[in-house]
């Protein structure tokens, strides 16, 4: 299982990449608005990516973090894109909160198991 979710957390990452580097006309676009659309992709990038490396969800996280901000960045070499503190914050932001959430899955998942494992 967690090949196959670190294979999907690095489908994510490309897809984002692509998203935020590629042309304008051919990012995917919501209802959800601007900060919308960048908090829900980072969400999953963070979920993902902290159900896939467990072990190491801090340094991941951190990493993350440090990419993110390089990929905001690159956007200074994008053609029609524009760099912007505000998408750093979203995105960054949201995907600590994804990283929150896996964590938050991982000790309800254990505690499940642990109440499953007293009463048989």
């Amino acid at each position: 299982m967690p090949i196959f979710v670190r294979f999907f957390a690095w489908l994510l990452a490309a897809a984002v990449t692509f998203a935020t580097l590629g042309p304008p006309g051919l990012r995917p676009h919501s209802d959800l608005g601007q900060d919308g659309e960048h908090a829900l992709a980072f969400i999953l990038v963070g979920l993902a990516f902290g159900l896939g490396y467990r072990n190491r969800r801090w340094a991941v996280a951190a990493v993350a973090v440090v990419l993110i901000g390089a990929l905001e960045l690159m956007q200074f070499w994008a053609p029609g894109r524009h760099a912007r503190l505000e998408d750093f914050l979203v995105d960054a932001g949201t995907a600590c909160i994804g990283f929150a959430l896996a964590a938050v899955t991982d000790w309800i998942m254990a505690r499940f198991r642990a109440s499953t494992a007293l009463t048989n």
